[in-house]
């Protein structure tokens, strides 16, 4: 009686359950690793749970593509027409995200070639790396500069009264854009500046509403925005 031959025989080589399970288990432990630096070094508001899901299934797929393709050139080339038909429209809101995608690309391409070794030092390195800038705010820039868009009614030219409020505000702003909205009903004037310092956007705000007869005046600072 012969014995049961649990491997897979293809062109590529040959390749056991064993290494299979070791492929999607390890790319799934490193990948939800990865996630959970992703979250917890996340500050934006566009936080995303289908996003780290995908990123772990993600590094499990190309895991998988992986082991398919193995040296076969003729089926690489295969998989990149097959692959060429799929279109995302979704927008990448940050460009960290983009680096993430990477990363676990990365790691799962290594654990699919079985360098095991290499994906588990890459991704607790990097994930580390990640996670001192995120913990002493490396490469931050300390601007103090804000987005101001204030809306006035159209009937007269109300920019002179807006800047008067800026001059004594700010140390510096620009007049950006000025759009007709709300049916020409309303112009809305968006200006980038510097608040002085020791200067709150709220006192800025204020002023402005004294100016622009009750409109819509809006701050935007950083990732948060003032809303009036």
């Amino acid at each position: 009686m012969t014995p049961m031959d649990f491997s897979f025989q293809d062109l590529s080589g040959t390749f056991s359950v064993a290494d299979v399970a070791i492929a999607m288990t390890l790319s799934f432990v490193l990948s939800a690793m990865i996630g959970w630096v992703y979250r917890a070094t996340h500050r934006n508001v566009s936080y995303s749970q289908s996003y780290v899901q995908t990123l772990v299934v993600l590094g499990m797929l190309i895991s998988l593509i992986m082991l398919v393709v193995g040296s076969n050139i003729a089926r690489a080339f295969a998989l990149v027409g097959a692959l060429s038909v799929v279109r995302f429209r979704n927008a990448i809101k940050e460009t960290r995200d983009v680096g993430f995608i990477f990363l676990v690309m990365g790691v799962g391409m290594a654990v699919g070639t079985r360098f095991y070794l290499l994906a588990v030092v890459a991704a607790v390195t990097i994930s580390l790396i990640v996670v001192v800038m995120h913990r002493f705010d490396w490469f931050q820039l300390n601007v103090r500069r804000q987005v101001v868009k204030v809306q006035v009614p159209a009937d007269e030219d109300h920019t002179h009264a807006i800047q008067d409020v800026l001059i004594r505000h700010t140390d510096e702003f620009e007049l950006v854009s000025m759009e007709s909205i709300r049916g020409g009903a309303l112009t809305e004037l968006m200006y980038t500046v510097k608040i002085k310092k020791g200067g709150e956007p709220a006192d800025l705000m204020a002023a402005l509403r004294e100016r622009n007869h009750g409109q819509s005046v809006t701050v935007l600072t950083g990732y948060d925005q003032t809303d009036l």
